[in-house]
C-alpha cells in the first residue's frame, strides 16, 4: 500500500464513504505477512518508503514466486517481479496471467506495461542507454518508472563510440528533470552526460564488457571516480535501483511544491 492509497482509504472514512471497520479489512494488520516457502513479505514497506516491495526474482525458486506473487497481487494490487529468468517468467504468466517482459526479465501482474518499441521518447525521467547491450538494464529502469507511476523515456545506443549520435537528443535531455545513464565497457557516457546538462545523472554501471571491463567492476569505478560532478552511481546492473532513486526524488520534491502551493 502507498501512503497515496492510504490517504484515499482515510478520506472515504472521514466522508463516511467506508465504515471504519470495511476499511480495515483494507489494511494490513501487521507490517509483514508471512507467506509459504519461507517468505516474509513487507506490505508496508510503500507507506513507510513511498515504493513498494518488488520481488527479487534471482535465485528464488518458482514455487516462491508464486507464493510471493500470491500474497502481494491481493485485493488486486499490482506487482512486479525483476531478475525472473525465462522459465520462471513464464511459469509466473501461465499461473497468473500477467505480463512477462523478456528483456528486462520481468514479470508484471494487475499492472499493464508496454515495452513495444518505440519507447517514449521523453518523461521526467530520461533512461539513456550507452549501447544496445546495456538495453536489459536500461529497460529495467524504465519499466520500474512506469510501474511507479512516473512518466519516463528511453534514447538508445548514443554511446561515446559515435558520440555524435547522442547530440540530436540534447533539448530531450534538458527537458528532463532526472537523467538515468546504462553504460558498460569503460562507463564513460555517465561523465559526457553530466558534463553537458545541470540535471542530476544516475549512473548505473553494467556487465557488458570485454575482459578487462572485469563483469562491470571497470565501469563501476570509472563512474565512481568520474571529474564530472552531480553524478550519483548504483551497484552493477541495477536499473531498478536508480529508477527507484528517480522515483523518491520526484516524490519528494512533488510534496514540497505541493506543501508551498505550487
Amino acid at each position: 500500500m502507498l501512503k497515496k492509497e492510504l490517504l484515499e482509504l482515510l478520506d472515504k472514512i472521514s466522508s463516511g464513504t467506508i465504515s471504519p471497520d470495511e476499511a480495515l479489512k483494507n489494511i494490513v494488520h501487521r507490517p509483514f505477512l508471512e507467506a509459504a516457502q519461507g517468505l516474509n513479505l513487507d506490505t508496508h514497506r510503500g507507506i513507510r518508503t513511498g515504493v513498494s516491495e518488488v520481488v527479487f526474482g534471482q535465485g528464488k525458486s518458482l514455487e516462491q514466486l508464486i507464493s510471493a506473487v500470491e500474497t502481494l497481487s491481493q485485493s488486486g494490487n499490482p506487482v512486479m517481479v525483476t531478475k525472473v529468468d525465462e522459465q520462471s517468467g513464464l511459469g509466473l504468466k501461465e499461473h497468473f496471467g500477467g505480463t512477462y517482459l523478456q528483456i528486462p526479465k520481468i514479470f508484471i501482474l494487475n499492472k499493464d506495461i508496454d515495452l513495444s518499441h518505440p519507447w517514449p521518447a521523453q518523461g521526467r525521467v530520461l533512461i539513456i542507454s550507452a549501447g544496445g547491450a546495456d538495453l536489459p538494464v536500461a529497460l529495467e529502469a524504465l519499466t520500474t518508472c512506469l510501474f511507479f507511476n512516473l512518466k519516463a523515456g528511453l534514447i538508445s545506443d548514443v554511446g561515446v563510440a559515435g558520440l555524435h549520435r547522442l547530440f540530436p537528443h540534447l533539448e530531450t535531455i534538458y527537458r528532463s528533470e532526472i537523467i538515468i545513464v546504462a553504460a558498460g565497457m569503460e562507463g564513460a557516457l555517465p561523465s559526457v552526460i553530466a558534463g553537458l546538462c545541470d540535471k542530476p545523472v544516475l549512473a548505473v554501471p553494467t556487465s557488458v564488457g570485454y575482459g578487462t571491463s572485469f563483469n562491470g567492476i571497470t565501469p563501476l569505478l570509472a563512474m565512481l571516480t568520474s571529474c564530472a560532478p552531480g553524478i550519483s552511481v548504483v551497484n552493477i546492473d541495477n536499473g531498478f535501483g536508480a529508477a527507484c532513486f528517480a522515483v523518491k526524488m520526484l516524490q519528494t520534491a512533488d510534496e514540497r511544491n505541493r506543501s508551498r502551493g505550487i
